[in-house]
């Protein structure tokens, strides 16, 4: 059950295309599998939609067709059930394999590669600095406790992690900053869609060791 969700002004933002594109990506994949905020999606458009109907007085009035007329027709055409059927893509990390959410099934994704039980895959995606990556922890692995330098945004692709701030399942929305410091830990294996804005910064034990080439690592290495 999906428990942690954008906020509102978020899923504003994102509906409006607002959002940088990594973040929207983001979002997109959060809606796609939570009902909650699809029905929060449709409730913002419908009121966007009216007002750009309220604020376009050039709109010719050929009909007197109402908004939620309007709104059905659209969502009823019958011409969508024309549109060829796209087979599905699927995301293959160790011995995890799922069906890709749509808003990744048009972006190039690299080979995995990492350390240890963590392993990266980068997502194509310009969007000047915003680096944004597909992350498996595999079964029994963790990330070492970190805190950001700018913000990161997590979406659960398959499986779950817990940190010291409580339990992550597929579908789950989580945005932290530098207010945050937290130690991901996966028992049975998790993969997500991650955005950063900065470079980890890696706050206890050997880790801080990776500090030093935590830009390297955000710029372009593993």
């Amino acid at each position: 059950m999906i428990k942690h969700h954008p906020e509102n002004q978020i899923l504003q933002q994102f509906a409006a295309g607002e959002l940088p594109a990594s973040v929207s990506v983001a979002v997109a994949i959060h809606v796609e599998m939570c009902p909650k905020c699809q029905q929060s999606i449709n409730e913002i458009n419908q009121q966007l939609a009216a007002a750009a109907f309220v604020e376009d007085n050039a709109v010719e009035q050929t009909d007197d067709l109402e908004l939620d007329d309007i709104l059905h027709s659209i969502t009823n055409d019958e011409s969508v059930d024309m549109l060829p059927r796209v087979e599905p893509k699927y995301i293959k990390a160790g011995d995890s394999k799922f069906i890709a959410p749509t808003a990744l099934t048009q972006l190039q994704l690299s080979d995995w590669n990492g350390f240890g039980k963590v392993n990266r895959s980068r997502v194509s995606l310009e969007d000047n600095e915003i680096r944004s990556s597909l992350l498996h922890i595999e079964a029994g692995g963790e990330i070492p406790s970190h805190t950001h330098n700018g913000s990161e945004v997590t979406v659960l692709l398959d499986g779950s992690f817990k940190d010291e701030m409580g339990e992550y399942h597929k579908g789950d929305f989580i945005w932290l900053d530098g207010h945050h410091e937290h130690n991901p830990i996966s028992d049975n294996g998790c993969v997500c869609y991650a955005v950063v804005t900065d470079a980890l910064h890696f706050s206890q034990g050997i880790s801080r060791l990776l500090n030093p080439i935590g830009k390297l690592i955000y710029y372009g290495g593993i």
